[in-house]
């Protein structure tokens, strides 16, 4: 398998990405449990399957330039509204970078990463390692790259990043992944409740950190990507449950913006995992 992934990795990105389509339309063939759950979320968002059915293909891109992005160097990536970004830093009081599973969201810190940290410091990511060693060792090498500090999925890690933006830093997350019990509340997310974190809203209501939306675009026939930033529209509220459904909301509108790149499929509604020990509560 490692030298599997060192191939694909050495791929030109348009046949990585032709590759990964192809197995993108396999998997939502073969997997009827899959399949539902894609047109259900998607249509609890208001779009037929016919709307976004580009995104079966795109989940599969999103497979396949993943050895590429862990294990070469840099991938061109262009910044659309940096301005957004410059006007967080020079708050001074860091930055809570959220995407959500949309488009090459790996790409996202990777290269906001490039651009900020030799001036800004690094962004920390949350990090939980691989169960297979081999893909462990790949991941962390990945996640650790310069410019990029990975901390652990624990209230260590969370410390972590508060400390960061309390430095002037920047933190990254995905707000739209469901988090372990009790480390989140039950928030509406396209018209039906889901179980959300709370971290990126504790993170930036006890830091008082700029929080700027992210999203990388995947372009077409491999000519690489395009990383958006936004504000949010109005000011995280000091009331955390509806500091969380604004995070959502937001999070909508950013997934609205290219609805085909969404990960339609994942399981955005299931219920927590218990999990013994909490790293929700950023304290």
């Amino acid at each position: 398998m490692p030298t599997l992934f060192r191939f694909l990795s050495r791929l030109p990105l348009w046949l990585a990405h032709a590759l990964g389509a192809a197995a993108g339309w396999l998997v939502f063939c073969l997997s009827p449990t899959y399949r539902r759950r894609f047109r259900e979320n998607a249509a609890r968002a208001g779009y037929s399957f016919g709307q976004v059915r580009a995104a079966v293909g795109h989940a599969g891109r999103m497979a396949a330039e993943l050895p590429r992005l862990w294990l070469r160097e840099q991938t061109p990536c262009r910044i659309e509204n940096a301005a957004v970004v410059e006007r967080a830093w020079e708050a001074g009081k860091g930055i809570v970078f959220l995407t959500p599973h949309l488009g090459c969201f790996e790409l996202s810190v990777q290269a906001a990463a490039q651009r900020w940290a030799a001036e800004r410091g690094p962004i920390t990511i949350l990090y939980r390692p691989a169960r297979q060693p081999w893909l462990a060792g790949v991941m962390a090498t990945a996640r650790n790259r310069p410019g990029i500090r990975a901390v652990p999925t624990a209230l260590t890690g969370v410390r972590q990043m508060i400390k960061a933006l309390r430095r002037g830093e920047a933190v990254g997350l995905l707000p739209d992944q469901v988090p372990p019990q009790g480390q989140g509340v039950w928030s509406p997310f396209f018209g039906r409740e889901a179980y959300t974190m709370t971290l990126a809203a504790r993170l930036a209501q006890q830091t008082g950190a700029a929080v700027v939306l992210a999203r990388c675009e995947r372009l077409g026939a491999g000519r690489g990507y395009v990383l958006h930033f936004e504000e949010l529209s109005v000011p995280l509220s000091e009331d955390l449950d509806a500091a969380v459904l604004q995070i959502n909301q937001a999070m909508e509108r950013t997934i609205r913006q290219s609805p085909d790149q969404y990960l339609w499929g994942y399981a955005r509604y299931k219920q927590p995992r218990a999990e013994a020990h909490a790293a929700g509560a950023a304290a």
